[in-house]
C-alpha cells in the first residue's frame, strides 16, 4: 500500500519550513498588487506583479528579504491563511486550510516545476511589472477564466 503524501496528513502547522514551501506552485498570483475600496472592502485584482517577482519564473527575486524590501508583502502562515480572502483558490495552502486537495497541476503532484505554467494557472506572460505599471487603476482585471475569488 503506497504511503499518503505529507500534505494529506501533516496538518500545516505542522509542516517542516521545506515541506511547507514546496506547497507554493509558483503561480505568482499571491505577488500581484491589489487595489481595497475603503468604504466597501471590496478587492480589485490588477495585473501588475510586486517589483521583486520575476515575470518569467513567477517567483520572488529576493525571497528570503522581501518582508524588508517590501513592507506590504505579506508571509503566509497557518494562522493567516484562512483570512487572506484574497487569495487565489487554487493556492494549495487556501485549498489545503479549506480541507481541498492540490489542483492536478500542482508541480507535487507532476513532479515538473514548470506544470503551473503548462497548465496556465499561473500569472506568466500576463503581467507587467509596477516598476513601469503607472496608476493601478489602469490595471484592474477580472482575469477571466481564472480561479480567483
Amino acid at each position: 500500500m503506497a504511503e499518503k503524501p505529507f500534505w494529506d496528513v501533516v496538518p500545516l502547522s505542522e509542516m517542516s519550513d521545506e515541506q511547507w514551501e514546496s506547497l507554493c506552485d509558483g503561480c505568482a498570483k499571491c505577488c500581484l498588487l491589489k487595489l481595497e475600496d475603503e468604504d466597501t472592502g471590496e478587492i480589485a485584482f490588477t495585473n501588475v506583479a510586486c517589483r521583486q517577482l520575476d515575470l518569467q519564473s513567477c517567483r520572488c527575486k529576493n525571497y528570503s528579504r522581501r518582508s524588508r524590501l517590501v513592507p506590504d508583502c505579506v508571509t503566509m502562515t497557518p494562522e493567516n491563511i484562512p483570512n487572506l480572502s484574497w487569495m487565489p483558490k487554487s493556492c494549495a495552502y487556501r485549498r489545503l486550510s479549506e480541507g481541498r486537495g492540490l489542483p492536478s497541476w500542482h508541480p507535487l503532484l507532476t513532479g515538473d516545476q514548470n506544470s503551473v505554467h503548462t497548465a496556465q494557472a499561473s500569472a506568466r506572460g500576463r503581467i507587467i511589472s509596477e516598476r513601469i505599471a503607472g496608476d493601478l487603476e489602469d490595471h484592474i482585471t477580472s482575469w477571466p477564466g481564472e480561479d480567483l475569488p
